[in-house]
């Protein structure tokens, strides 16, 4: 039997992933004891094939020898994959906020910081087992969703995807990355005037990289470095590598070396997704400042007309 278990920190989406999980066949069942867990699998394994299991912070043992032997057992009788939901502190913070619940470890008397840092260390040894951790900290509920779907049918093909994926230390560093490399040292476009305003994926941007010896020489040696192990990646049962690069703002080194990485090893035969998240995210906010001015400009027309705006 097939089993899935969905953990990770109280608010990144544990509830959205086994809807999701539940959408495409898997049999779910929400927070159970992670000791009874043993004896549901052997119950389920008569009548079941691909089973999902969210585990949170108020069903997992202190213990972390407890939680260790009993992942332990599971795996010795069925194939098991672990998928963990990071966020971000204030993105947590914020969706508690919005949602107006409490967080299980605010029932101790602790401020809400400081029970997300708890949990965090509570939850540590799932993290250690986990298959894909999976940051949602920029995802929509129908992104998220997919992801889980796209793991799903890469776990059933065997196969390591491999994410690249570029990042503004001014944002912060992606919660998901197996591998980041910090590529502030290198010549910045940045400083030149025709050059800032653009990307990383444009030519002008790319002939100017491309032009510092230093530049290609980390490319080179960062593609050797994942060349030499990525063979002992694939045997270790993985199904995702995330390698982020990291630039100051997200717009320029990181997104063209990024970019080099990833298409040299879509080159190679490899499954391989290349993601700008700085860039992307840049784009969803001037989109949403942009529909902000255009209401707020017809709003002023109106008022200045004489017409008013219903909202409700």
């Amino acid at each position: 039997m097939e089993i899935i278990i969905i953990s990770g920190r109280s608010g990144a989406g544990k509830s959205v992933a086994l809807r999701a999980l539940e959408d495409t066949g898997y049999y779910c069942v929400d927070n159970i004891p992670l000791d009874l867990l043993p004896q549901l699998t052997d119950i389920l394994s008569q009548s079941q094939s691909s089973v999902a299991i969210s585990l949170d912070i108020r069903n997992i043992p202190n213990s972390a020898n407890s939680l260790e032997q009993t992942l332990s057992t599971l795996q010795n009788h069925h194939q098991i994959k672990i998928i963990f939901l990071e966020a971000d502190h204030a993105t947590l913070i914020r969706r508690y906020s919005d949602s107006r619940r409490l967080h299980p470890l605010s029932l101790k008397d602790l401020s809400l910081e400081a029970a997300i840092d708890e949990e965090y260390r509570y939850l540590e040894p799932l993290i250690q087992h986990a298959n894909l951790i999976l940051d949602t900290t920029h995802l929509s509920t129908h992104i998220l969703a997919e992801r889980l779907r796209e793991f799903l049918r890469d776990n059933s093909e065997k196969e390591l995807k491999i994410i690249v994926e570029s990042f503004g230390f001014k944002y912060g560093i992606p919660l998901d990355a197996d591998y980041v490399f910090d590529v502030r040292f290198l010549p910045n476009p940045h400083w030149d005037p025709t050059l800032r305003p653009m990307t990383g994926l444009e030519a002008p941007v790319a002939e100017f990289l491309n032009s510092h010896t230093e530049v290609n020489e980390f490319i080179y040696l960062t593609r050797h470095y994942i060349d030499t192990w990525l063979p002992m990646l694939e045997k270790n049962n993985r199904s995702y590598l995330t390698i982020a690069i990291g630039c100051t703002g997200g717009k320029h080194r990181s997104v063209y070396i990024a970019q080099q990485l990833g298409e040299y090893f879509q080159a190679k035969g490899k499954t391989v997704q290349i993601q700008h998240k700085s860039l992307e995210w840049n784009k969803k906010n001037i989109k949403s400042a942009v529909i902000k001015t255009s209401f707020l400009l017809t709003a002023l027309f109106y008022t200045l007309t004489g017409f008013t705006i219903s909202l409700g």
